[in-house]
């Protein structure tokens, strides 16, 4: 790589944008006229439109490049090395391509690069900058900046304009101080790091969302590439009979103070088990001995079902319920994930941290979404009614003692020429209508 070879000028500022537009416009007739090449940066595309319609005020031929005509860039980058050469460019519009100097554009000094307007970040800057110059080639750049400029407004520059009123400072004469090029590159740096932990606030938002995804997802596969699924059928029921045994047992240990009715209740609205409160002996009563006998009851009820229904009918069933339940359940999962991320961000008014908050509650939403997913499954397993189909009545055939005859029915068809009427009725000749 050649060194290189280019100058960066001191930023020019100016109080407003309408001043600085027409001191870009005369930089430009200035080194157009010697046949300087010139590439103006805007921001926008209205910017760029509207620095164009000066520049045909004032006669000067150019090409504006922008994302509205991404189809000539090629082209019009191609000759914007060219002597004389003038293009209105936007920060995105042409990036990777090299802009080639025609003969003797070096002696006059290179591609000139100015720019209309500095970006929140600094790499794009760089980059206009870095267009002129390749390979050793000399260049110049360039910022021709206001205080009405969005950056500049941004971080409070145009409280610069009442320090400069009280010392009668002319509007149209640009400022030079060190202090505006410091303030100017210290409110990019603080741009750039409000951006980056935006950026680094939503991945860590999403990285809850996408922990749970990855289980939701593993579950599916393992769904879609088991065989048999009646293990884990098995398994689902006996975690729902614990979960509502704890959910109705865990606020004490004796048994007189369960609410029994409730908890069988419940549970026979899942799983229809022919049990009754009277059936158990309170004092020898246990946790543990409750969910062993409900549990078995439960199984012994799918075997059964497994018998009436048939074991491969009902793998095939078990595959469609628990892929179907939990496509549902994570449907509407998502949606009130969203619900709590956009109202999370108010409890910082609490000096609580919505981050936290939100994967605090995003974990309790998740769990009991998975407690719904299983109920759901084991309900309509066990509840499901699987119709047989029957077998369809044949239709009485009529026996005769001579077989039918059938009867061919013959068509005749009129050939049409192609340059006859079409027998349509509308008056073209039949190969330009129907004959095509």
């Amino acid at each position: 790589h050649a060194p290189r070879r280019t100058t960066s000028h001191e930023n020019w500022v100016i109080f407003k944008g309408d001043i600085k537009f027409g001191a870009v416009v005369d930089e430009i007739v200035r080194r157009h006229e010697k046949g300087q090449p010139v590439l103006v940066g805007t921001i926008s595309i209205e910017k760029s439109e509207r620095l164009s319609k000066l520049l045909k005020k004032r006669g000067i031929p150019h090409q504006v490049l922008n994302a509205k005509y991404h189809e000539k860039e090629a082209e019009i980058i191609a000759l914007a090395g060219r002597k004389g050469a003038v293009t209105i460019a936007t920060n995105m519009a042409g990036r990777g391509v090299d802009i080639v100097l025609e003969e003797g554009v070096p002696d006059l000094g290179g591609l000139h690069i100015i720019g209309t307007e500095r970006h929140e970040s600094r790499r794009i800057d760089n980059q206009l900058r870095g267009r002129s110059g390749r390979q050793g080639d000399p260049g110049s750049s360039q910022f021709f900046l206001s205080l009405e400029d969005d950056l500049m407004k941004m971080f409070g520059m145009d409280r610069v304009r009442p320090l400069m009123d009280r010392f009668n400072f002319p509007e149209d004469e640009p400022i030079s101080h060190n202090l505006v090029s410091k303030s100017i590159e210290t409110a990019q740096k603080q741009v750039e790091s409000r951006n980056f932990n935006i950026r680094k606030n939503v991945l860590e938002y999403d990285d809850v969302m996408n922990k749970q995804r990855e289980v939701i997802y593993q579950q599916r596969d393992r769904i879609l590439e088991g065989d048999d699924l009646s293990d884990k059928v098995n398994e689902m029921t006996a975690e729902v009979v614990g979960s509502v045994l704890r959910a109705f047992t865990s606020n004490s240990s004796y048994p007189e103070e369960w609410d029994l009715e409730g908890m069988l209740s419940y549970l026979c609205s899942i799983i229809p088990v022919q049990v009754r409160a009277s059936d158990y002996d309170l004092e020898d009563l246990t946790p543990g001995r409750l969910e062993e006998d409900l549990v078995g009851k439960a199984l012994d009820l799918y075997q059964k079902r497994e018998e009436e229904i048939g074991a491969e009918t009902l793998r095939q069933l078990e595959r469609y319920i628990m892929l179907r339940v939990i496509d549902n359940r994570w449907r509407e999962h998502l949606y009130e994930m969203d619900y709590l991320k956009e109202g999370i961000g108010l409890r910082a008014i609490g000096q609580r941290d919505p981050l936290v908050e939100y994967k605090h509650e995003g974990y309790e939403m998740f769990q009991a979404m998975i407690q719904n997913m299983k109920e759901d499954i084991v309900r309509y397993l066990f509840r499901v009614k699987v119709a047989k189909e029957e077998a369809r009545p044949q239709p009485l055939r009529m026996v005769t003692s001579q077989p039918a005859t059938k009867k061919q029915t013959t068509v005749h068809r009129v050939k049409v020429g192609r340059n006859d009427p079409c027998p349509c009725g509308s008056g073209k000749k039949y190969k330009k209508c129907c004959g095509r």
